[in-house]
């Protein structure tokens, strides 16, 4: 791993043209690692320019062969330093180390595997035969092509995991990218840049990687022509404003957004373990989870009991030291995070309610909150409702299936849940009428390279991974040959 962030501008490794830099910090202390470039506007324009001309001037979109041998090698390229990536993520981002062997980075990188073999055996054309419309012998065809530039915008809580869902796909499809991380996490994508520039045959301008500290300098991404799609994970929020910039030069937009999930426990199901693993979601990645459920729905008439039981083991967890190997709840990404977290436990009194565990931030280097149980609010109170992206969560009562399926759909969001039940068929029952995306039940587990993930209403657009996740990157076209005798 090199000791300095740089861009990746038309397979250039590069410093910011006006040698500009800001500070990476270590959310765990609180102190520096390491400087990013801070790409200016005229260093996103570059991007986008080279991207473009590696687009329409080369055979990147239409030679799979090659598209395939450099996702292939930028694979092993990350096998290789897997390590060194692995002990960045968890300095960078805070990450837990034991989530670095899987979502935060292990399984994304195989995710990069999996979408090359999709890649090789992907329909690419299909024959729908020969028709008569308007009398007219036509044989027709279905293609699937690229759809030019994508500017993919990334978040800073799973950055591997999100940065190659979509870099993966993108280029495998035969578009170009420009890969704009948060700027809480630039490293792992600079060292993302770094490695395909060095490791890989990606020709110049394939892949850019840009990290403005100023997301205002990266707006562009979402107004410039030269760019066909957006591909954007982030804060429901930051989604609209990305699609309404989006909406005159009529881009397709990806949105990948919030969630406030429910997990529902039905009366006839083990309430320890259903409830236990409930407390022990949120308090992974101190909750900074978009999918991680944040609701607890159980029985009314064991409403104490789940209580109890979420408590014991949210504060038996606590928030430790991400290098820890058996640490669970790791730091928040920044002050403002850990701000903005204070600020919803404040609300939560406000509101009428108290905490079972928790319930304050830490005072020590760093940036830390004590995973907290929230009782006594309903539904309707704005903690229960609103993404805290914390390690907090809320304890709803429910009168039964219809009233759990209720609660859990009252939401602005759709994005994940859970149902735990003794029975599994009554399980299903339930998880059919919920409107999200992903849904575990009876503690099954949908992250997976070949499984799609997105959302229902509020939750974004579209789908990541998956065949839906690699179709996202691409274009339909139908192709009518008249047919001669």
């Amino acid at each position: 791993m090199t000791e300095r962030a740089r861009l990746l501008i038309d397979g250039a490794l590069v410093e910011a043209s006006t040698g500009a830099t800001y500070p990476i910090l270590n959310p765990a202390t609180g102190e520096e690692i390491g400087v990013a470039p801070d790409a200016s506007a005229d260093d996103v324009d570059a991007a986008i320019a080279a991207a473009r001309r590696a687009f329409d001037r080369t055979d990147w979109s239409t030679d799979l062969e090659l598209r395939v041998r450099c996702v292939r090698q930028l694979h092993q390229a990350l096998v290789d330093h897997g390590d060194d990536m692995r002990a960045l993520t968890t300095a960078e981002a805070g990450a837990p180390a034991f989530l670095t062997s899987g979502p935060q980075y292990d399984v994304p990188v195989a995710g990069l595997a999996w979408t090359a073999d999709l890649a090789e055996r992907y329909e690419w054309e299909t024959d729908l035969g020969v028709a008569e419309p308007m009398g007219i012998p036509t044989r027709r065809t279905v293609r699937r092509e690229a759809i030019g530039v994508v500017a993919a915008i990334t978040p800073w809580n799973f950055p591997n995991q999100i940065n190659l869902a979509k870099v993966g796909p993108a280029l495998l499809a035969g578009n170009t990218v420009v890969l704009k991380p948060a700027p809480d996490t630039p490293w792992v994508a600079a060292e993302l840049g770094r490695l395909a520039a060095e490791q890989t045959d990606l020709p110049p301008g394939v892949l850019n990687v840009v990290t403005p500290r100023d997301n205002g300098v990266a707006a562009v991404l979402a107004t410039d022509p030269r760019v066909d799609l957006v591909s954007f994970t982030g804060s429901t929020a930051t989604g609209r404003a990305i699609m309404a910039a989006a909406a005159p030069t009529l881009k397709k937009v990806f949105l990948e957004l919030g969630g406030k999930s429910a997990a529902i426990v039905l009366d006839d199901a083990d309430l320890g373990a259903a409830v236990g693993t409930a407390a022990f979601s949120v308090c992974v990645h101190a909750g900074q989870g978009c999918a991680l459920t944040t609701r607890l729905v159980v029985p009314r008439e064991r409403y104490d009991e789940a209580v109890e039981v979420a408590a014991t083991t949210m504060s038996s967890i606590g928030a430790k030291d991400p290098t820890d190997s058996g640490t669970i709840c790791g730091p928040v990404i920044n002050q403002a995070q850990r701000d903005r977290i204070a600020r919803y436990l404040a609300l939560a009194e406000d509101e009428g309610g108290t905490f079972a565990t928790g319930g304050s931030i830490i005072e020590q280097d760093g940036f830390w909150v004590e995973p907290t149980l929230v009782t006594g609010l309903s539904n309707d109170s704005r903690v229960a409702r609103e993404e805290i992206f914390g390690p907090v969560l809320v304890v709803l009562p429910h009168d039964g299936d219809d009233d759990a399926i209720r609660i859990a759909n009252d939401s602005d969001y759709g994005l994940s849940g859970s149902v735990d039940s003794g029975s599994p068929e009554r399980a299903r029952a339930v998880a059919n009428r919920i409107r999200t995306g992903t849904l575990a039940v009876n503690g099954g587990v949908w992250f997976a390279p070949d499984a799609p993930f997105g959302g229902y209403k509020q939750s974004g657009i579209g789908r990541e991974m998956g065949v839906a996740g690699f179709e996202e990157y691409l274009e339909t076209k139908t192709i009518a040959e008249a047919v001669r005798d």
